[in-house]
């Protein structure tokens, strides 16, 4: 007859190789998405740019580009980090992120987080925080060193 702790042993291990299939379909998933939109912003450019021969638009009716940051990942929300990138480099939701971390000096799971940024812990706003704190620590801003623990490394917030 196995051992309890065996058993448990197998589960766990069962459970480690299912959390790394589904971490990999999130990638995958998050990458689709990402040349969305791209592919989303670049039609939006060529729509707003006047075609041969026509006028630029009015005055009053203001084209907006979207700023192109050395670094950056094309399409990403989230450059990849590099010395002397500041922290306005990244969208407010993920500046928000980087703050509460630099805040707390402390490694934060994706609940405490959610919960620091006033958001009501719950599965479907706890899931869109571990999206961008994946992202982040994907790109250099954020270590993740234990599954789930989220800390800022240093040198990271305000570019510094």
């Amino acid at each position: 007859m196995p051992s309890v702790m065996g058993l448990l042993e197998e589960r766990e291990r069962a459970a480690r190789q299912r959390v790394e299939v589904l971490q990999a379909e999130l990638r995958e998933a998050e990458a689709a998405w990402e040349r969305f939109v791209v592919a989303r912003q670049a039609v939006a450019e060529v729509l707003a740019e006047p075609a041969a021969g026509e006028e630029a638009p009015s005055v009053g009716v203001a084209v907006e580009r979207p700023a192109r940051v050395a670094g950056a990942v094309p399409g990403s929300m989230v450059p990849v980090w590099r010395e002397g990138l500041a922290l306005d480099s990244l969208a407010p939701d993920y500046q928000r992120l980087v703050d509460v971390l630099a805040g707390s000096g402390e490694e934060m799971d994706c609940r405490q987080l959610a919960a620091a940024l006033g958001l009501e812990v719950v599965a479907a706003k706890v899931e869109g925080v571990r999206s961008k704190v994946k992202r982040l620590a994907a790109r250099g801003w954020l270590a993740e060193e234990r599954p789930g623990m989220f800390r800022l490394l240093t040198g990271r917030a305000g570019g510094s």
